[in-house]
């Protein structure tokens, strides 16, 4: 029984990503962007990826630069599927 318990919880583990605020000019919205360091397909050098996560911040706690904890929940709308779990430093 703990097996399948514990086989279940592995499977509905939320994605986090920790980025940088870039805009909060929406009402209960934040725009962060994400940069992963990833290695190039063919060359492996190291190169960066960035990306835009449309987040929920229910209570408009996130500044512009402030660095966030972010993770995936069900589509709050049409763009935002993330939302804010903590601000890690302003």
């Amino acid at each position: 029984m703990s097996e399948s318990s514990e086989a279940t919880e592995a499977v509905h583990k939320r994605k986090t990503r920790v980025g940088v605020v870039i805009s909060n000019k929406m009402e209960k919205t934040i725009v962060v962007e994400h940069i992963a360091r990833v290695p190039h397909p063919k060359f492996n050098k190291i190169v960066k990826r960035s990306k835009k996560y449309y987040v929920h911040d229910e209570k408009s706690e996130a500044a512009i630069g402030d660095r966030v904890r972010i993770v995936e929940t069900r589509p709050v709308s049409k763009l935002k599927r993330w939302a804010l779990s903590e601000v890690l430093s302003h």
